[in-house]
């Protein structure tokens, strides 16, 4: 699309740090330069303002990247796209059955409900929950990656989303400040909740998660 578009040598196309790389490889194989701004830390899709602030006379487009399960807030973005004259491009999510993205809006609902000591996500309507991010600040007391060593030992399969960011990758380095990317990153983890999972697995995972996030509430008084 990039291509097509004539985007090439000499062009810059806006886009997250935080996610997979792909999105990067795609700007750099067409001969643009990836500009990386930051993201918005309750959708961790790219944030408007920042997007604008990292527009130069090189600006030739912006790819905003749908994450989570969770739409982009298209409408500024397209609004940028029409004040500058640049190319928006979206990268969507791989799209489940409505049966298996309603199970999985159920078990997210009851972890909204139940979870104590961590920040669950707060998307509003339209997310497909691909994955259940919270949020387990480092503030003195477990951190992220201890919390989800603790949990996994548990019989709770979590993981990190996102190990490190993409203007921190070989090839893709930059001396960027993009705060809300790296604080995502240091702070989130992905929780279970596919369709598949029994009333049963939900309790565990609420059992493990609670007996450790306990230990968390000082950082949200």
């Amino acid at each position: 699309m990039l291509r097509a578009a004539g985007v090439g040598v000499g062009d810059e196309v806006v886009v997250p740090a935080f996610g997979n790389v792909e999105v990067a490889e795609a700007v750099a194989l067409v001969g643009a330069l990836p500009v990386f701004a930051d993201i918005d830390p309750g959708t961790y899709c790219l944030d408007a303002a920042a997007v604008e602030a990292s527009l130069t006379s090189r600006t030739a487009a912006i790819v905003a990247v749908h994450r989570f399960g969770h739409p982009a807030d298209m409408g500024p973005l397209h609004g940028i796209g029409q004040r500058h004259r640049l190319l928006v491009l979206e990268q969507g999510e791989s799209e489940a059955p409505y049966d298996e993205i309603a199970r999985r809006r159920e078990r997210a609902a009851y972890l909204d409900g139940k979870l104590r000591g961590v920040r669950t996500p707060d998307w509003g309507d339209g997310h497909t929950y691909q994955q259940y991010v919270v949020r387990v600040p480092g503030n003195g007391r477990p951190d992220r990656d201890a919390f989800a060593r603790a949990v996994r030992g548990r019989g709770v399969d979590c993981r990190v989303p996102v190990k490190t960011p993409v203007h921190r990758l070989p090839g893709f380095r930059r001396c960027v400040s993009l705060p809300e990317t790296e604080r995502a990153v240091d702070e989130t983890l992905a929780l279970p909740v596919e369709a598949s999972l029994t009333r049963r697995d939900m309790q565990r995972i609420v059992s493990a998660c609670n007996a450790l996030g306990g230990l968390l509430q000082p950082a949200f008084g």
